[in-house]
Parts: C-alpha cells; sequence; structure tokens
C-alpha cells in the first residue's frame, strides 16, 4: 500500500514536471521571433549606434576604423566653444575678410556671412551646424583660440578640440581643423564621433541648435542697421523624414565621402550613432535610417 502511494506520488511530479518542461518550451518558441531583429547592411564604411542612456552598444561594423570625418568635426567645433567658461552667446564677432576669403580659396560649404558683420556668437552656432558654415567655423575659431596672431589662435582652438577629445578617453580621433577641411590628419571612428555627440548632447544650447530645420539670423552691418541673413536650412534631412530625430550633424569630401551623425528619440529611449563614407546624401540617410529602426527594435 505504501509503495503504490509512493508511485503514485512519483507519476504525478512526473506529469508536473513534464508540463512544466512543456510550457517552458512553447514560452522559449513564442518569444523568440519578438528578438529575431535581422542586423542591417549599410554601404558605408563604418557604422555604430548605442543606447545614448547607458553607452551599451547596439551595432558596430569597422566601429573603431579611422576614418576621415568631414563637416562632422563641426561637432566638436561646438562642443568646444559651448564648453568655455564664462560664455555669453550674445557677445557679437566681426566678420573678417579673410573668414570669406578661406571658404571661397577651399570651395568650401558656408554660412555665406558678410565682411563687417556683427554676429553673435549663438548666431555662429547655428550657422556652424545648419549649413554647415566653415566660415562660421574660422570665426568660432579665431574667437575661442588663445594668441596674438589668427594663426596662433586657430592652432589653439584646434588643440582644444584635441583635449577635449582626449579627456573623453578616445584613442582613434585627431584634429587638425576646425571644420573638417583637414591637412591629412583628421580622422576619428564612428565609435568615437558617437562619444563625441552624446557628450555634446547633454548641453541645452547643443541640443537646440542641432535639431533646427531652419534658422534665419539678424546681424548688425558695419553702418549699424539691422540684416535679415538669408534663412540656413539643416542639411541633415533625418530631422524631416525620420520620426523622433533630434540632430546631429552631416559631413562630406572626397576622402570623407558621405558622412551623418545622428540621434532619434522614441517612447523615452535615445538611439545615437555614426555612418562615415557613405556613397550618397541619400544613401547616408538610408544608411543611418536602417540603424535607428535597428536601434529601437533592439534597445
Amino acid at each position: 500500500m505504501i509503495t503504490g502511494i509512493k508511485g503514485t506520488r512519483i507519476r504525478k511530479a512526473a506529469a508536473v514536471a513534464v508540463t512544466s518542461g512543456a510550457f517552458l518550451a512553447t514560452g522559449a518558441l513564442t518569444a523568440a521571433p519578438a528578438q529575431a531583429v535581422t542586423k542591417p547592411s549599410i554601404v558605408a564604411k563604418g557604422g555604430y549606434i548605442m543606447n545614448n542612456a547607458n553607452a551599451k552598444s547596439l551595432y558596430t561594423k569597422a566601429a573603431d576604423t579611422k576614418l576621415s570625418t568631414g563637416s562632422t568635426t563641426k561637432i566638436m567645433t561646438a562642443k568646444v566653444v559651448l564648453a568655455q567658461s564664462n560664455l555669453n552667446l550674445d557677445s557679437k564677432v566681426t566678420i573678417q575678410k579673410e573668414y570669406s576669403d578661406y571658404v571661397v580659396r577651399n570651395n568650401a560649404s558656408q554660412a555665406h556671412l558678410i565682411v563687417g558683420d556683427k554676429v553673435t556668437v549663438r548666431q555662429l552656432l547655428y550657422g556652424l551646424m545648419l549649413p554647415s558654415g566653415c566660415d562660421a567655423a574660422y570665426a568660432l575659431a579665431d574667437k575661442y583660440g588663445s594668441g596674438t596672431t589668427r594663426a596662433k589662435r586657430v592652432a589653439n582652438f584646434i588643440g582644444k578640440m584635441n583635449t577635449a577629445a582626449k579627456s573623453l578617453g578616445l584613442t582613434h580621433t585627431h584634429f587638425d581643423s576646425f571644420d573638417g577641411i583637414g591637412n591629412g590628419n583628421n580622422y576619428s571612428t564612428p565609435r568615437d564621433l558617437t562619444k563625441i555627440a552624446s557628450s555634446a548632447m547633454k548641453n541645452a544650447n547643443f541640443r537646440a541648435v542641432v535639431k533646427t530645420k531652419t534658422y534665419t539670423a539678424k546681424t548688425i552691418t558695419k553702418t549699424g542697421s539691422t540684416r535679415t541673413m538669408g534663412a540656413w536650412t539643416n542639411t541633415n534631412t533625418l530631422l524631416s523624414s525620420y520620426s523622433g530625430a533630434i540632430g546631429i550633424k552631416t559631413g562630406s569630401g572626397p576622402e570623407a565621402k558621405y558622412c551623418l551623425v545622428f540621434a532619434a528619440t522614441r517612447n523615452g529611449k535615445t538611439v545615437i550613432g555614426t555612418v562615415l563614407a557613405s556613397s550618397s546624401i541619400t544613401q547616408r540617410a538610408t544608411d543611418a535610417t536602417k540603424l535607428l529602426n535597428y536601434g529601437f527594435a533592439t534597445i
């Protein structure tokens, strides 16, 4: 009799175990498809995205390969300016002929600043980041670098950019220009650029600038009158095409090809990343869109 009770208990236990096993197996099977997000293929030579909240990597492609950065360099330009002590965004800078000559010499993107006009630092930041004005970058480097000559001030400012990169612990980044028109030694990686951008996005003024689609500056002319500049349009098309996009900066050039540092927020979560050396303006946006979609699906 006792043996029979034990046998019954064993059979019941076995039945429970089998049932539990079947439930676990079914649970695993039903959960799997939700996790099976296909890693995207991008044209860009390098790509990287991370969860901005905890810096967790979500996607990598040649993420630590040094590549030319083009005008995504200007993220660091803006970061250095905004980190200045006792910064006054309303202080005025007089546009010098050299800034204008520089963009003409280099056939560079510009904010079309007028020589002799007084432009605020805030306006220069918009001119730097929206139309990617190399003239605005030059003006900022000249103002916030230290030295007795323009050349020394610019060199000092670029030094500040490299110091900022080192302070972030970046070992694959070096700047030799304030705008991305380098002299052969201006490079970063998708991972490093994303970290620079993530750090810059902690600044409210930076966030305000890079999410702006268009901006019209009113400058002061030599005679003291007000000039309404032509509207600056943000070169980052994701701001219009991707729901939740909040920035950040495009870049291009013969060596850099087509680059984009980007970020978007959905349901309280922010994905931030970089694509370097894509094949066209359209393709860099397509690459970034794929990575953002993947990031939000896996975060």
